[in-house]
């Protein structure tokens, strides 16, 4: 069963299923217009993990509390949307990944984001709402879909799985460190290893806006980086949350083993003792060649 919910759908759910929805825009953004009954919850976005034991206790921590908070109590099913998929760096997938983390049985991702619902012609809401708390299952952590940085380390020694980034061409390149300005990580460049598909190209031009390519489309891109749906994935970005994008895509198109090293490169490139490969990649197409 797809993850993703279109507007129509969400709006006929709405009247019938227990739903916790979950705006993880900007609290500005949210007081101009948002979903009837939708609590607000930025942190999603910008929460900065790590993932040494301490940084992943403190991530279940937070968003535990945070989730219950919201009033998931392990009934209700989650549903996370941001403005549009391409403008909020896959903040809504970004509380998928941590949600299925946190082992929560029911998430949604609304797939277009607010920008699909108002063009849909859906009602919308300017009033704050006050959720009623709820107490988090206790729930076990979905381990298996978290890297940490020594099982990342790990990955590029053995080169057996293919190591996805898919940040924006600029940190790619080692022009930018971040999209928060160039020089805001202390090195610039790649994790070794890794193979690029920039995120924006598994989506495409909606009616109402960008939505994901369809499954052959999204495991065509795949190819150009010689992964099939066989292929072991781990994919990085800068915080978590495109590579969370990318996550939910993959796994959308049948992609069987995806995982996300959380801490990606604002936790990788604060290290000096892990590797990094640095300037322009000459040799990445014929390394994608090879593996494919």
């Amino acid at each position: 069963m797809s993850v993703l919910i279109e507007p129509t759908e969400l709006k006929a759910a709405m009247a019938t299923e227990p739903m916790v929805i979950i705006d993880t825009r900007d609290p500005a953004v949210y007081a101009q217009g948002h979903l009837p009954g939708a609590v607000n919850l930025r942190e999603i976005f910008t929460y900065l993990a790590t993932t040494d034991p301490d940084g992943l206790e403190g991530l279940k921590e937070k968003f535990a509390e945070a989730f219950g908070a919201a009033g998931l109590s392990g009934r209700e099913t989650a549903v996370l949307y941001e403005d549009a998929m391409n403008t909020g760096f896959g903040q809504s997938c970004r509380g998928y990944f941590i949600l299925s983390y946190l082992g929560y049985p029911k998430i949604k991702v609304l797939h277009g984001g607010y920008q699909a619902w108002a063009a849909a012609g859906l009602p919308v809401s300017t009033e704050a709402v006050t959720p009623v708390a709820a107490t988090f299952p206790p729930l076990p952590a979905g381990n298996d879909i978290m890297v940490d940085k020594d099982m990342m380390l790990a990955a590029v020694k053995a080169g057996e799985a293919a190591l996805l980034d898919v940040r924006d061409v600029d940190e790619w390149i080692g022009a930018s460190s971040s999209p928060y300005g160039p020089d805001f990580c202390p090195r610039k460049g790649r994790i070794p290893g890794a193979r690029w598909i920039e995120w924006y190209r598994l989506m495409k031009p909606g009616a109402d806006g960008p939505v994901f390519k369809a499954k052959q489309e999204v495991l065509a891109e795949c190819l150009t980086a010689g992964i099939t749906p066989d292929t072991p994935v781990i994919v990085y970005c800068f915080k978590g949350a495109r590579a969370s994008n990318t996550f939910l895509i993959l796994k959308e198109a049948g992609v069987k083993n995806v995982k996300i090293y959380f801490g990606s490169w604002n936790e990788w490139s604060r290290d000096p003792a892990l590797p990094i490969e640095e300037g322009f990649p000459q040799a990445a197409g014929a390394a994608y060649a090879e593996a494919a």
